[in-house]
């Protein structure tokens, strides 16, 4: 089993390559492109929280907003809002 600090490195690194594989795939002028930067911002903001956790030595919150970040953009990708690489092992599609 994965130590803590382990994992949050890896959820760490996970959510921040999805955030650079995955765009949006729906105009952002309508009403699902709204929601698709939605969930891209409330993904962002997790990684930002997670960071910010990690510097202050809590990984249990810094881990915790890494996998609700990606949980975001996970979701996303599911529902179309994301174009992802075909190769990407990042998503479940």
């Amino acid at each position: 089993m994965a130590d803590l600090e382990e994992k949050t490195d890896r959820y760490e690194a996970m959510l921040a390559a999805a955030l650079s594989d995955a765009t949006i795939a729906v105009p952002l002028e309508t009403p699902l492109g709204d929601v698709a930067a939605e969930c891209e911002e409330m993904a962002r903001s997790y990684l930002d929280d997670g960071r910010h956790f990690r510097e202050q030595g809590d990984l249990v919150n810094a881990l915790a907003s890494f996998s609700y970040g990606y949980g975001w953009l996970d979701a996303g990708v599911r529902m179309g809002l994301f174009d992802v690489p075909d190769d990407s092992d990042l998503f479940t599609t």
